[in-house]
């Protein structure tokens, strides 16, 4: 059996694919109940996309009612100035209040792609404002965890990028969230990329990918996910493995997406 320290929650980008969230906003409540229904544990909602269960009260209640835990929230910002912007600072604020409310949910910090110019520079800066960032939730007793991602306009998906980023990341403010689909689709392997960066890792996502041309639904793909669970396993992983579906099936049904990836991790992982 799988250690019980290592809890398998859901990522809401997968109801967002539609229409680039218009067709579920205002909707978290509804997937608190499908990731119920799934089976998972857990949520990880985007910071900007929560609706009126951004109040920390009504969250609480809705996840208490489905007995869901908030693994985390993705706090999603484009990072592209010198400086952290006044939106940006007051969107973290905002983040980083509600996380208080929920002790042991970590704050994921995800760059919104915008292009690979300047690409050294802008890497540079990126992890000047995820130090500054993971500090001030540090400050309020909130983990904090990178998640690179493999758009070709990212400048967090090749080999290089992670060398750099992850390489010169400071460990003792923030953490890494592999994310085992973009890291194949950045042209990696994901278990022998955990396996360099493993200090670093404190959250984890799952999503398949087929290079047809990208990500496909859990188990359909080429993703080594027992191999990686069984790893998470042996070196005693005890944060949240997170499933983000993006396969193409999930941007007409999200729900039945959802509910095949908790079965499937039933069947496939929880008895490793």
């Amino acid at each position: 059996m799988i250690n019980n320290s290592i809890r398998f929650g859901a990522e809401v980008y997968t109801w967002y694919m539609h229409e680039n969230g218009l067709t579920h906003a205002g909707k978290l409540g509804h997937m608190i109940e499908i990731t119920a229904q799934a089976g998972f544990k857990g949520i990880e909602p985007i910071h900007y996309w929560m609706g009126n269960l951004k109040d920390p009260a009504r969250l609480k209640d809705k996840l208490a009612e489905h007995s869901i835990a908030l693994a985390a929230i993705a706090l999603c910002l484009k990072w592209n100035d010198p400086t952290i912007t006044e939106d940006e600072k007051r969107e973290t604020t905002e983040t980083i209040e509600l996380l208080r409310q929920f002790p042991g949910a970590l704050l994921c910090l995800v760059q919104i792609p915008s292009g690979r110019h300047a690409v050294q520079q802008r890497r540079k800066q990126l992890l000047e404002h995820l130090h500054s960032t993971a500090a001030q939730a540090a400050n309020h007793g909130i983990p904090s965890s990178f998640h690179p991602n493999s758009p070709h306009h990212s400048i967090t998906r090749t080999e290089e990028d992670y060398d750099f980023l992850l390489g010169g990341l400071d460990p003792t403010v923030c953490g890494w969230t592999p994310d085992v689909g973009h890291i194949i689709n950045g042209g990696m392997d994901p278990l022998q990329t955990m396996k360099k960066y493993k200090s670093l890792i404190n959250h984890v996502h799952y999503k398949d990918w087929d290079g047809q041309p990208e990500f496909a639904l859990m188990g359909h793909g080429k993703v080594d996910f027992v191999g990686i669970t069984q790893w998470l396993e042996e070196i005693k992983y005890k944060g949240w493995i997170i499933c983000e579906d993006e396969g193409n099936e999930a941007y007409d049904h999200p729900d039945q997406v959802t509910l095949h990836d908790g079965a499937w991790v039933n069947n496939n992982l929880i008895q490793i």
